[in-house]
Protein backbone atom coordinates (compact mmCIF):
# COMPACT_ATOMS: atom_id res chain seq x y z
CA UNK A 1 0.00 0.00 0.00
CA UNK A 2 1.19 3.44 -0.87
CA UNK A 3 -0.23 6.37 1.29
CA UNK A 4 1.94 8.79 -0.29
CA UNK A 5 0.03 11.03 -3.20
CA UNK A 6 1.84 13.41 -5.64
CA UNK A 7 2.62 16.74 -4.59
CA UNK A 8 0.63 19.35 -6.34
CA UNK A 9 2.53 23.09 -7.87
CA UNK A 10 1.87 25.69 -5.35
CA UNK A 11 0.63 23.41 -2.72
CA UNK A 12 2.77 23.31 0.39
CA UNK A 13 5.14 20.46 0.69
CA UNK A 14 4.69 17.73 2.84
CA UNK A 15 5.71 17.96 6.42
CA UNK A 16 6.29 14.59 6.51
CA UNK A 17 7.23 12.16 3.60
CA UNK A 18 8.14 8.77 3.77
CA UNK A 19 8.86 6.04 1.40
CA UNK A 20 9.59 2.39 1.76
CA UNK A 21 10.95 2.87 5.26
CA UNK A 22 12.57 -0.42 6.88
CA UNK A 23 14.65 -1.02 9.96
CA UNK A 24 15.49 -4.14 11.12
CA UNK A 25 17.04 -6.19 14.40
CA UNK A 26 18.59 -8.89 13.76
CA UNK A 27 15.78 -10.83 12.10
CA UNK A 28 13.15 -8.80 13.24
CA UNK A 29 11.57 -6.43 10.71
CA UNK A 30 10.52 -3.53 13.24
CA UNK A 31 9.44 -1.78 9.97
CA UNK A 32 9.00 -3.22 6.95
CA UNK A 33 8.11 -1.01 3.86
CA UNK A 34 6.55 1.76 5.38
CA UNK A 35 5.21 4.84 3.21
CA UNK A 36 3.57 8.04 4.85
CA UNK A 37 2.66 11.29 3.97
CA UNK A 38 1.35 14.00 6.82
CA UNK A 39 0.39 16.74 4.82
CA UNK A 40 1.29 20.94 6.28
CA UNK A 41 -1.22 21.59 8.99
CA UNK A 42 -3.07 18.85 9.98
CA UNK A 43 -3.22 16.21 12.63
CA UNK A 44 -2.21 12.58 11.73
CA UNK A 45 -3.03 10.35 13.80
CA UNK A 46 -0.97 6.79 13.99
CA UNK A 47 -2.73 3.88 15.90
CA UNK A 48 -1.42 0.19 16.07
CA UNK A 49 -0.81 -2.67 18.87
CA UNK A 50 2.40 -3.00 20.39
CA UNK A 51 4.98 -4.05 18.94
CA UNK A 52 3.33 -2.56 15.03
CA UNK A 53 6.35 -0.68 14.13
CA UNK A 54 4.85 2.68 15.46
CA UNK A 55 8.02 3.69 18.31
CA UNK A 56 10.52 2.92 16.06
CA UNK A 57 9.14 5.08 13.28
CA UNK A 58 7.97 7.52 14.84
CA UNK A 59 11.98 7.75 16.71
CA UNK A 60 12.94 8.14 12.68
CA UNK A 61 10.72 10.91 11.80
CA UNK A 62 12.08 12.24 15.30
CA UNK A 63 16.09 12.27 13.92
CA UNK A 64 16.67 9.90 17.59
CA UNK A 65 16.91 6.66 15.32
CA UNK A 66 18.43 5.86 11.87
CA UNK A 67 16.62 3.99 9.63
CA UNK A 68 18.16 0.85 7.32
CA UNK A 69 17.06 2.12 4.34
CA UNK A 70 14.49 4.37 2.48
CA UNK A 71 13.56 7.83 1.78
CA UNK A 72 12.40 9.95 5.14
CA UNK A 73 11.57 14.02 4.93
CA UNK A 74 10.89 15.75 8.23
CA UNK A 75 10.04 19.45 7.16
CA UNK A 76 11.96 19.03 4.21
CA UNK A 77 15.12 17.57 5.55
CA UNK A 78 16.55 13.85 6.28
CA UNK A 79 16.20 13.84 10.56
CA UNK A 80 19.38 11.26 10.72
CA UNK A 81 21.43 14.39 9.82
CA UNK A 82 19.42 17.27 10.57
CA UNK A 83 21.27 20.28 12.48
CA UNK A 84 20.26 22.00 15.29
CA UNK A 85 18.16 24.68 13.35
CA UNK A 86 15.89 22.21 12.23
CA UNK A 87 15.61 20.79 15.68
CA UNK A 88 14.39 24.05 16.71
CA UNK A 89 11.82 23.40 13.98
CA UNK A 90 9.87 20.77 16.11
CA UNK A 91 8.49 19.64 19.13
CA UNK A 92 8.69 16.41 20.90
CA UNK A 93 6.95 15.22 23.66
CA UNK A 94 7.78 11.28 24.70
CA UNK A 95 5.78 9.13 25.78
CA UNK A 96 7.31 9.63 29.55
CA UNK A 97 9.30 12.14 31.17
CA UNK A 98 11.18 12.73 34.54
CA UNK A 99 13.82 15.84 33.67
CA UNK A 100 14.79 17.61 36.60
CA UNK A 101 12.42 16.95 39.08
CA UNK A 102 13.52 19.57 41.97
CA UNK A 103 12.83 22.32 39.53
CA UNK A 104 9.79 23.74 39.62
CA UNK A 105 6.87 24.05 36.63
CA UNK A 106 7.49 27.83 35.99
CA UNK A 107 11.37 27.25 36.12
CA UNK A 108 11.12 24.35 33.63
CA UNK A 109 9.69 25.99 31.24
CA UNK A 110 11.30 29.76 31.02
CA UNK A 111 14.53 26.82 31.23
CA UNK A 112 13.38 25.11 28.08
CA UNK A 113 12.25 28.82 26.18
CA UNK A 114 15.79 29.82 26.20
CA UNK A 115 17.12 26.52 24.00
CA UNK A 116 14.43 27.88 21.16
CA UNK A 117 14.86 31.26 18.77
CA UNK A 118 11.46 32.12 18.50
CA UNK A 119 10.13 30.64 21.79
CA UNK A 120 6.76 31.51 23.17
CA UNK A 121 5.82 33.10 26.04
CA UNK A 122 6.12 30.81 28.67
CA UNK A 123 4.27 31.93 30.72
CA UNK A 124 1.42 31.84 27.97
CA UNK A 125 2.16 28.23 27.41
CA UNK A 126 2.29 27.29 31.10
CA UNK A 127 -1.60 28.84 31.30
CA UNK A 128 -2.74 26.99 27.75
CA UNK A 129 -2.05 23.46 29.65
CA UNK A 130 -3.98 24.38 32.71
CA UNK A 131 -0.80 24.82 35.40
CA UNK A 132 -1.15 28.10 36.38
CA UNK A 133 -2.30 26.97 39.47
CA UNK A 134 0.94 25.07 39.26
CA UNK A 135 3.84 27.21 38.49
CA UNK A 136 5.31 26.99 41.85
CA UNK A 137 5.54 23.67 42.59
CA UNK A 138 7.94 21.38 41.70
CA UNK A 139 8.52 18.42 39.18
CA UNK A 140 8.71 15.34 41.61
CA UNK A 141 5.63 16.98 43.42
CA UNK A 142 2.94 16.72 39.96
CA UNK A 143 0.51 14.32 39.44
CA UNK A 144 0.85 11.76 36.56
CA UNK A 145 -1.43 13.84 34.72
CA UNK A 146 -0.28 17.17 35.96
CA UNK A 147 2.96 15.84 34.98
CA UNK A 148 1.84 15.17 31.60
CA UNK A 149 0.99 18.78 30.54
CA UNK A 150 4.21 19.81 32.25
CA UNK A 151 6.03 17.71 29.18
CA UNK A 152 3.32 18.80 26.59
CA UNK A 153 4.39 22.68 27.89
CA UNK A 154 7.81 22.24 27.22
CA UNK A 155 7.28 20.12 23.99
CA UNK A 156 5.74 23.63 22.91
CA UNK A 157 7.28 26.37 24.24
CA UNK A 158 9.90 26.36 21.21
CA UNK A 159 6.80 27.30 19.14
CA UNK A 160 7.62 24.34 17.01
CA UNK A 161 6.20 23.88 13.61
CA UNK A 162 5.82 20.23 13.53
CA UNK A 163 5.03 18.38 16.77
CA UNK A 164 4.95 14.47 17.94
CA UNK A 165 2.90 13.95 20.74
CA UNK A 166 3.30 9.98 21.98
CA UNK A 167 0.36 9.10 24.20
CA UNK A 168 0.24 12.84 25.03
CA UNK A 169 -3.41 11.80 27.47
CA UNK A 170 -1.94 8.37 29.82
CA UNK A 171 -3.20 9.61 32.88
CA UNK A 172 -5.27 11.82 32.49
CA UNK A 173 -8.83 11.89 33.59
CA UNK A 174 -11.53 11.76 30.94
CA UNK A 175 -12.23 16.06 32.06
CA UNK A 176 -8.50 16.35 31.43
CA UNK A 177 -8.34 14.49 28.32
CA UNK A 178 -11.53 16.53 26.74
CA UNK A 179 -9.22 19.88 28.41
CA UNK A 180 -6.18 18.50 26.39
CA UNK A 181 -7.82 17.94 23.10
CA UNK A 182 -9.17 20.95 23.07
CA UNK A 183 -5.54 22.27 23.28
CA UNK A 184 -4.04 20.24 20.60
CA UNK A 185 -7.19 21.76 18.24
CA UNK A 186 -5.84 25.20 18.88
CA UNK A 187 -2.25 24.24 18.09
CA UNK A 188 -3.27 23.55 14.66
CA UNK A 189 -5.31 26.11 14.39
CA UNK A 190 -2.22 27.92 15.22
CA UNK A 191 -0.44 26.55 12.22
CA UNK A 192 1.29 23.66 14.11
CA UNK A 193 1.69 20.17 12.55
CA UNK A 194 0.55 17.36 14.62
CA UNK A 195 1.66 13.48 14.09
CA UNK A 196 0.11 11.52 17.24
CA UNK A 197 0.25 8.16 18.65
CA UNK A 198 -2.11 7.03 20.82
CA UNK A 199 -4.04 3.91 21.97
CA UNK A 200 -7.83 5.78 22.30
CA UNK A 201 -9.22 5.50 19.36
CA UNK A 202 -12.05 8.18 20.51
CA UNK A 203 -8.87 10.65 20.64
CA UNK A 204 -7.94 9.66 17.35
CA UNK A 205 -11.40 9.81 15.79
CA UNK A 206 -12.00 13.66 17.85
CA UNK A 207 -8.81 15.05 17.25
CA UNK A 208 -7.27 13.36 13.44
CA UNK A 209 -7.94 14.57 10.15
CA UNK A 210 -6.22 11.24 9.15
CA UNK A 211 -5.12 8.02 11.11
CA UNK A 212 -2.64 5.41 9.71
CA UNK A 213 -3.23 2.02 11.29
CA UNK A 214 0.08 0.22 11.46
CA UNK A 215 0.47 -3.64 11.49
CA UNK A 216 3.83 -5.38 11.53
CA UNK A 217 5.49 -2.37 10.35
CA UNK A 218 3.03 -1.40 7.60
CA UNK A 219 0.30 0.72 6.79
CA UNK A 220 -2.63 -1.39 6.43
CA UNK A 221 -5.00 1.51 6.22
CA UNK A 222 -5.06 5.04 5.85
CA UNK A 223 -7.69 7.87 5.64
CA UNK A 224 -10.11 10.19 7.81
CA UNK A 225 -11.22 8.13 11.25
CA UNK A 226 -14.74 7.50 9.50
CA UNK A 227 -13.79 5.95 6.12
CA UNK A 228 -11.23 3.29 7.62
CA UNK A 229 -12.03 -0.07 6.74
CA UNK A 230 -14.06 1.72 3.42
CA UNK A 231 -18.22 1.72 3.44
CA UNK A 232 -18.76 -1.99 3.82
CA UNK A 233 -16.83 -2.32 6.99
CA UNK A 234 -19.47 0.17 8.07
CA UNK A 235 -22.52 -1.58 7.30
CA UNK A 236 -25.36 -3.07 9.70
CA UNK A 237 -24.64 -6.36 10.81
CA UNK A 238 -27.71 -8.76 11.30
CA UNK A 239 -27.59 -11.56 13.43
CA UNK A 240 -29.98 -14.28 14.22
CA UNK A 241 -30.47 -17.94 15.48
CA UNK A 242 -31.84 -20.99 13.40
CA UNK A 243 -32.08 -24.44 14.38
CA UNK A 244 -29.76 -24.04 17.05
CA UNK A 245 -27.24 -22.15 14.84
CA UNK A 246 -25.82 -18.60 14.36
CA UNK A 247 -26.35 -16.59 11.74
CA UNK A 248 -25.26 -12.95 10.66
CA UNK A 249 -25.33 -11.18 7.81
CA UNK A 250 -23.67 -7.65 6.61
CA UNK A 251 -26.16 -5.55 4.89
CA UNK A 252 -27.29 -2.27 4.19
CA UNK A 253 -30.99 -2.41 4.13
CA UNK A 254 -31.36 -4.01 7.83
CA UNK A 255 -34.98 -3.52 8.06
CA UNK A 256 -35.66 -5.08 5.28
CA UNK A 257 -33.69 -7.80 6.18
CA UNK A 258 -35.57 -8.16 9.63
CA UNK A 259 -38.95 -8.01 8.39
CA UNK A 260 -37.65 -11.31 6.29
CA UNK A 261 -36.70 -12.96 8.72
CA UNK A 262 -39.51 -12.04 10.98
CA UNK A 263 -41.94 -13.80 8.00
CA UNK A 264 -39.64 -16.93 8.34
CA UNK A 265 -38.62 -17.39 11.97
CA UNK A 266 -40.57 -15.33 14.42
CA UNK A 267 -42.31 -17.77 16.65
CA UNK A 268 -45.03 -17.05 19.60
CA UNK A 269 -45.09 -13.49 20.64
CA UNK A 270 -43.18 -12.19 16.95
CA UNK A 271 -39.42 -12.66 18.38
CA UNK A 272 -36.67 -13.80 15.76
CA UNK A 273 -34.25 -16.07 18.16
CA UNK A 274 -31.60 -14.38 19.18
CA UNK A 275 -31.88 -10.46 16.95
CA UNK A 276 -29.31 -8.32 17.08
CA UNK A 277 -28.45 -5.54 14.91
CA UNK A 278 -25.02 -4.01 15.48
CA UNK A 279 -23.39 -1.29 13.25
CA UNK A 280 -19.28 -1.79 13.57
CA UNK A 281 -18.12 0.81 15.72
CA UNK A 282 -14.68 2.55 14.73
CA UNK A 283 -12.92 0.29 17.65
CA UNK A 284 -14.58 -3.10 15.56
CA UNK A 285 -13.21 -1.67 12.41
CA UNK A 286 -9.86 -0.94 14.07
CA UNK A 287 -9.53 -4.96 15.07
CA UNK A 288 -10.63 -5.66 12.40
CA UNK A 289 -7.64 -3.98 10.81
CA UNK A 290 -5.23 -5.30 12.93
CA UNK A 291 -6.17 -9.23 13.17
CA UNK A 292 -7.60 -9.53 9.80
CA UNK A 293 -10.76 -10.61 10.82
CA UNK A 294 -14.80 -9.38 10.10
CA UNK A 295 -15.87 -6.87 12.27
CA UNK A 296 -19.25 -9.00 12.27
CA UNK A 297 -18.77 -9.63 16.30
CA UNK A 298 -19.28 -6.14 16.55
CA UNK A 299 -21.33 -5.65 19.28
CA UNK A 300 -20.85 -1.84 20.00
CA UNK A 301 -24.05 0.76 19.28
CA UNK A 302 -26.57 -2.53 19.49
CA UNK A 303 -30.32 -2.56 18.97
CA UNK A 304 -32.09 -5.34 20.47
CA UNK A 305 -35.55 -6.22 19.38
Amino acid sequence: MHPTTAHSPGAPAPAISVTDLRKTYGSHAAVDGLDLRVETGEIFAILGPNGAGKTTTVEILEGFRSPDSGVVRVLGENPANAGRAWRARIGVVMQDSRDQPELTVSELVHHYATYYPAARDPDEVIEAVGLREKAKVRGRQLSGGQRRRLDVALGIVGNPELLFLDEPTTGFDPQARRSFWELVLSLREGGTTILLTTHYLDEAAHLADRVAVVQDGRVVALGAPDTLGGAEARLPVVHWESGGQHFSERTAQPTALVARLAGELAGAGGEIPGLLVARPSLEDIYLSLITGTDADAATTEETNR
